[in-house]
């Protein structure tokens, strides 16, 4: 187990599988797929940064790494996964068995270059704000602050730019700070991206401007598409040089100032806003990281992206609409989103989201956006709520608190052989390179052995799915006692200080003889209950139809409980959410690492109290009692609970009494503890303090295993509780599981 740990943190990658089956047949009788979470940037203090270009086998271009084997004698390596001899450039020529390079040593299996030479040609990052201003004058004022909060925390090199919109969309001119200036686009209608940058006046030179001239460190950038730097420069600026401009702008812009019928929703052209947006980076910065940070404040009732009509009478779609095929405006909505999808990946941009509305605004149909173009989504009741309002700081911080945000990277897998990719789920976009890796079973972005991540930070992980080739292996080779494979990640991306890089991971793993089906028809919670079956009766210790023979390895032990806390998640069953709340979970849980996606599945509970030290609970409805506090880290929400006699004692204030120090420092305790977890999280989840009985005790209480309800033998302890639920316990589904697993 401590080797497993540390190829993890050295490597950033977990394996379903870390001994693989020799064949096809086999690896469809292991049940749970061949698949690796990777986190491309995870951090590694340990790990080189090399200032110079990688060596390449000659054959496959896979990387020189610590697999390889070298004659030090003839400066000769082979590559491990063609086997392909190459011959070292002349400037290795003085390395030998006591003078390796850092690309060889066994503990450096990650690795990074610095690919680009002078740091100040390096591109700055670009951030273009686009701002809902349907939204009343209290929620205005929030985002507003958030805003002029966000500026002072940009790098001073950073390149900002505005848009609002409501009825219309407004690009802001933020080079003229002596007089605003406003290009104004009509919600309704869809235009273009030429006619975009035609209204703008960027589709030529301009009198008065230098051509080739630069901009942003970017050389030639003032030249791309026939744009000058000063016309770039007009919408796109420093952040230092236009921090008075976009307070000014700040201070005097106001709500949408289109009338809004009394039985009539605001009009919203969200989705014109978003293309003004793209086709603006697109013909100003092209190819270099950007980001545009959509804060949308109610759902897109005009033009493109429409997913409700301006009547109040017609509802906002919901699952049922969407299961019944009753959402009119759904697919056109999805369509725009995937072409604008297309457009940023292909310009190597980012759309990150705020949602902040007590109604839906669309985020199921932005999905598709988002998620392609690897950018962050929160989701939240108002722009005045900490979710948005911390999560919305974070992504400016610096040092220990920065997400590491990284800009147009692309990302590509390397196999041995006998290795087939099937696909990635997570933030990225294929870009269609087949190869002989390429599996003939497609799961995700497949068919491709490269894929665009146009934004991803130190958490981004992808789900990359593999299949066994069905070539013919030797006996002996498959007996062999040092018979591998090896699947080496580049990440090749843009780093936050500008700098292109290139990480490369290699890893190994083992083949096996030995066992280890496919389905037919999808039904998510069925699914789930069949794969759980297999894997029991599969890998579990027991005598044909005797459950009280079952036992399962201790490597298994906690999978049934797992799937048990799945099914029911908001991830599985979609009731009393709506598909927006949906998608946003989805998303988050596609692009988190292992240990924050079983938390989202599986919260972690932890008990207070004067008898012991903090200590993990069951996630029982047992684990409830009077004289205790307990803390529930859902990922999403963390949740702190009093007991019942704890929260009188609170209520009465003993905490403020010095005799009742004990107290208060197990008061304390809980919050501290949450306010780390707030900390490090992002999203920032929401935090719920509540006491038993309460009315928000519901966020503990629907996470808990119902062990006790109101129609069940067992009566709570003196202290404790029941749930009013009719959900069955773990203790009944692992009963059911038991039987089903044994029989005949």
């Amino acid at each position: 187990m401590a080797d497993f740990l540390e190829m993890e943190s050295r490597d950033g990658i977990r394996m379903t599988w870390n001994v693989w089956p020799s064949s096809k047949i086999e690896s469809s009788k292991c049940v749970i797929p061949l698949a690796a979470v990777y986190s491309p940037l995870r951090t590694a203090p340990e790990m080189p940064v090399l200032p110079y270009p990688p060596l390449r086998c000659k054959s496959c271009l896979c990387i020189l790494n610590p697999y390889s084997r070298v004659d030090y004698t003839a400066k000769i390596w082979l590559c491990p996964f063609c086997y392909q001899r190459n011959h070292f450039p002349q400037h290795y020529a003085m390395i030998n068995e006591s003078n390796v390079p850092a690309e060889l040593f066994p503990q450096y299996t990650t690795i990074e270059y610095a690919i680009s030479g002078d740091r100040a040609s390096n591109p700055n990052p670009v951030f273009l704000f686009v701002l809902d201003t349907c939204v009343i004058e209290e929620e205005l004022g929030y985002v507003k602050s958030a805003l002029r909060q966000a500026i002072t925390l940009l790098p001073e090199n950073a390149l900002v730019g505005l848009i609002t919109f409501g009825t219309q969309v407004h690009v802001h001119e933020l080079g003229f700070a002596d007089l605003f200036k406003t290009y104004v686009f009509r919600g309704s209608k869809e235009i273009s991206k030429e006619q975009i940058l035609d209204q703008l006046g960027l589709t030529g030179p301009r009198p008065g401007f230098p051509k080739g001239a630069t901009v942003g460190g970017m050389p030639g950038a003032g030249a791309l598409n026939g744009i000058t730097a000063g016309g770039i420069n007009r919408f796109l600026l420093a952040a230092s040089d236009c921090e008075y401009t976009l307070n000014s702008l700040l201070d005097e812009l106001q709500r949408d100032q289109w009338p809004v019928g009394a039985n009539s929703r605001a009009m919203r052209c969200t989705g014109m806003a978003l293309s003004v947006a793209a086709g603006l980076l697109g013909a100003c910065v092209p190819g270099t990281g950007a980001r545009i940070l959509a804060l949308v404040g109610g759902p897109c009732t005009e033009g493109p992206g429409m997913i409700v009509s301006k009547d109040l009478s017609e509802p906002v779609r919901s699952h049922k609409d969407l299961d019944k095929d009753a959402a009119p405006h759904y697919h056109k909505a999805i369509k725009f989103y995937d072409s604008l999808a297309k457009q940023l990946v292909n310009q190597g941009h980012v759309l990150d989201l705020f949602a902040c509305a007590l109604d839906q605004v669309g985020v199921a149909e932005m999905k598709v956006a988002v998620e392609r173009t690897g950018g962050l989504v929160v989701l939240a009741e108002s722009f005045g709520h900490s979710v948005f309002k911390d999560s919305f700081k974070r992504i400016f911080e610096a040092g220990n608190q920065s997400l590491g945000l990284s800009f147009n990277g692309t990302f590509e897998i390397n196999c041995s052989k006998d290795v087939k990719i099937q696909g990635i789920i997570g933030p990225c976009s294929s870009l269609e390179k087949k190869g002989p890796s390429c599996a003939d079973i497609v799961i995700g972005q497949g068919n491709t052995t490269s894929w665009k991540m146009c934004g991803l930070d130190k958490n981004t992980s992808l789900t990359v799915f593999f299949d066994v080739a069905p070539s013919e292996r030797s006996s002996s080779a498959l007996q062999a006692a040092n018979q591998q494979l090896f699947i080496q990640f580049l990440t090749h991306y843009q780093h936050s200080d500008g700098q292109m890089r290139l990480r490369v991971t290699t890893i190994t793993r083992t083949w096996v003889e030995g066992s280890a089906t496919t389905e037919e028809e999808f039904n998510a919670t069925r699914w789930l209950d069949r794969c759980l079956i297999r894997v029991c009766s599969r890998f579990g210790d027991y005598r044909k139809d005797d459950v009280s023979s079952f036992s399962l390895n201790s490597s298994f032990a906690i999978l049934p409980q797992f799937i048990f806390n799945l099914r029911r998640s908001q991830f599985v069953q979609v009731f009393n959410n709506s598909p927006d709340e949906t998608a946003y979970f989805r998303m988050l849980l596609n692009r988190e690492n292992v240990n924050n996606s079983v938390v989202m599945i599986q919260p972690s509970l932890i008990s207070y109290s004067f008898n012991a030290p903090p200590e993990p609970a069951l996630l029982d409805v047992a684990s409830i009692s009077a004289d205790r506090i307990l803390l529930l880290d859902a990922y999403f929400s963390v949740v702190v609970f009093h007991g019942m006699t704890i929260a009188q004692w609170r209520n009465m204030g003993y905490h403020n009494q010095p005799e009742h120090q004990a107290f208060a420092q197990l008061l304390q305790a809980p919050h501290d503890d949450a306010q780390a977890i707030i900390k490090e999280r992002f999203p920032v989840p929401r935090l719920v303090v509540c006491d038993q009985h309460g009315s928000q005790a519901r966020f503990l209480l629907a996470k808990l295993n119902p062990s006790a309800t109101y129609n069940s033998a067992n009566e709570a302890p003196p202290g404790g509780d029941i749930i009013f639920t009719d959900d069955v316990s773990l203790q009944v589904f692992v009963e059911h599981l038991q039987r089903l697993a044994v029989q005949s």
